[in-house]
């Protein structure tokens, strides 16, 4: 009977670590992170650079955000939509965008307003708003 008790331990010792490892592959936070990288002048317009990071699990065929600038002063200056393309499932991306008209030293805040569109499998899905994740690497802040 001992023996058994024994052998039983030893198969659950040995099982627990990959338990604990599906555990943690499936609570691991599924997110899709906006990081506004970089903003620089261009000639009369202001490009804004955008490192994505798709840790959704999904592939992501098109994303399009409806993006809001702000002024230093806290005013509306832009209200443009942003499309991202296609966002691949664990591999990084970089998108750029020029807003017109405007010099970067006047540009106090970038609101993603919300996912315009967000196609998965040739259909809309919500993954683009419920997993997004935002930061900012510079002085303009990045809001959601």
């Amino acid at each position: 009977m001992s023996f058994r008790r024994l052998a039983f331990g030893v198969l659950l010792a040995g099982a627990m670590p990959g338990l604990s490892l599906a555990q943690s592959a499936e609570s691991a936070p599924q997110t899709l992170s906006l990081e506004l990288n970089a903003v620089q002048d261009m000639g009369g317009a202001c490009r804004l650079t955008f490192l994505v990071n798709n840790q959704t699990g999904l592939e992501i065929d098109k994303a399009v955000f409806e993006a809001v600038i702000f002024d230093t002063s806290g005013g509306v200056v832009s209200l443009s939509l942003f499309n991202f393309r296609d966002l691949p499932a664990a591999r990084p991306r970089v998108r750029q965008f020029e807003v017109p008209e405007i010099a970067c030293e006047t540009v106090g805040q970038a609101l993603i307003n919300g996912a315009n569109s967000c196609i998965v499998e040739g259909a809309e899905n919500e993954v683009c708003d419920k997993a997004l994740s935002l930061s900012s690497r510079n002085a303009v802040e990045l809001l959601g």
